[in-house]
């Protein structure tokens, strides 16, 4: 895989095709999942359906394959106001705060959006990067190392705006965390 980003590949690499040239806030990003057919219905009945006790499933295999990073909190990725109060909840707090139990590291709400985007989905790499750029700040100082937690890692523009937010308010490090990762 590559050391940055996490993406699968048929033999590690330091940057991949993906990532190079690029200039990530992160300093690494790790999923537990390939986004195939079955991880994809599972997210989906996480996120969309309602089915907030599979977050407790979700921090199991993250535990079971990511390797628990040395960060002082756990920031989930905020999720867009209007579609958190249809679902009722967001993914990845529930997510960041059950790696947190079983981690034993804090999770903190450090983020928030600062207004709905457009959706994500079926957007071009570099539509995604620019959909959610400064979409996310800082909603306090953050400790020095962090990990933003998430459910799919498809781009990384989402994860790479709320890293950057986070170094802008003080994290020095900031890791990724993600439930799933989509191949390009």
């Amino acid at each position: 895989m590559c050391d940055r980003c996490g993406s699968p590949g048929p033999w590690p690499v330091r940057r991949c095709a993906e990532c190079s040239g690029r200039r990530l806030a992160f300093a690494h990003a790790r999923s537990a999942l390939v986004y195939e057919a079955r991880a994809r219905a599972f997210v989906r009945e996480w996120k969309e359906r309602g089915r907030r006790g599979l977050a407790s499933e979700a921090a199991a295999l993250v535990e079971e394959v990511v390797p628990r990073p040395d960060v002082e909190a756990l920031v989930h990725v905020p999720g867009d106001p209007e579609r958190a109060w249809k679902r009722g909840a967001v993914g990845p707090r529930g997510l960041a705060r059950a790696l947190g139990d079983r981690w034993r590291v804090p999770a903190a709400d450090l983020l928030r959006r600062t207004g709905s985007l457009p959706r994500q989905r079926g957007l071009a790499l570099e539509e995604r990067r620019r959909n959610v750029r400064g979409s996310v700040v800082a909603s306090a100082r953050p400790p020095s190392a962090v990990c933003v937690v998430d459910d799919v890692y498809t781009s990384g523009a989402t994860a790479d705006a709320c890293a950057t937010a986070l170094r802008r308010a003080g994290a020095r490090r900031v890791e990724v965390v993600t439930l799933t990762r989509a191949i390009r």
